[in-house]
């Protein structure tokens, strides 16, 4: 069974919750026991679990991924501009997977599922969540 999800990105760089979306999604498949697997589609964005109390655990990704991977000075800038959101996105990856344990994502109390946008603003991301039931 699978979804896509939807969103709309207001900067450049952002992690965006989508924890609830995925629940949703899940929900709606109605299965108990299995995985899940969050994906995002296009070149310059990515998915990441990560903390989800502090807000600032998501300015120091952003932070820490500016720092370590610049704007403007790689080859693909000559192309449009964007070399360092494809690194970004390449270095963090474009999907995780989660297991579902009793109807519900088996993450920790202090984990969320976070889209990273690196290439934004965009109007219209997808993420694909696809789950898989046990047998």
């Amino acid at each position: 069974m699978g979804e896509t999800i939807h969103l709309q990105t207001d900067k450049r760089e952002t992690l965006v919750d989508i924890t609830d979306q995925v629940e949703r999604v899940l929900a709606h498949s109605g299965i108990e026991q299995g995985l899940v697997n969050v994906y995002a589609q296009g070149a310059t964005a990515a998915i990441m679990i990560q903390e989800n109390w502090d807000q600032s655990v998501q300015t120091d990704v952003v932070n820490l991924l500016r720092k370590m991977i610049p704007q403007g000075v790689w080859l693909h800038d000559a192309q449009d501009g964007n070399g360092d959101s494809h690194l970004k996105a390449g270095l963090v990856g474009p999907s995780e997977t989660i297991p579902i344990i009793d109807g519900k994502l088996g993450l920790s109390r202090w984990q969320n599922i976070f889209f990273c946008e690196f290439d934004g603003p965009r109007s219209d991301r997808k993420v694909v969540c696809t789950i898989l039931s046990e047998l």
